[in-house]
């Protein structure tokens, strides 16, 4: 399975910026696919996790300014991050764990050596 991110860039706060991430080779019936986010010298930290039936769970610091989806059709997951704070920089990764049963809220929680394919990460860079 191959993870390809794009729109990462730079906005001022309280700005908005939408991530899209390609999934290719995507084989698994069940799953959970999501965005984590990392900065330098920093832990990668779960942001937003989707998962087969399209239940979302989302970090504290994000919930309520961050959308995530799933459209299978096209096999491309966004994110959609609206009022941005500059707590947000960082580079953001697209990763997926399959297969797996766990449900969204189960899957945020893990950490993420649970997830077997990653995105090469894309940077969000948000100014006061």
């Amino acid at each position: 399975m191959d993870l390809a991110e794009s729109g990462g860039g730079s906005v001022q706060s309280g700005g908005s910026l939408r991530l899209s991430c390609k999934v290719s080779g995507f084989m698994f019936a069940s799953y959970c696919i999501g965005w984590f986010r990392q900065i330098p010298g920093g832990e990668r930290e779960g942001v937003a996790i989707i998962d087969t039936d399209g239940d979302t769970s989302y970090s504290e610091s994000v919930k309520g300014r961050f959308t995530i989806s799933h459209d299978k059709a096209e096999n491309t997951l966004h994110l959609q991050m609206n009022s941005l704070k500059p707590e947000d920089t960082a580079t953001y990764y697209c990763a997926a764990n399959a297969p797996t049963t766990l449900e969204a809220r189960h899957c945020l929680l893990q950490g993420p050596n649970e997830y077997n394919s990653w995105g090469q990460g894309t940077q969000v860079t948000v100014s006061s």
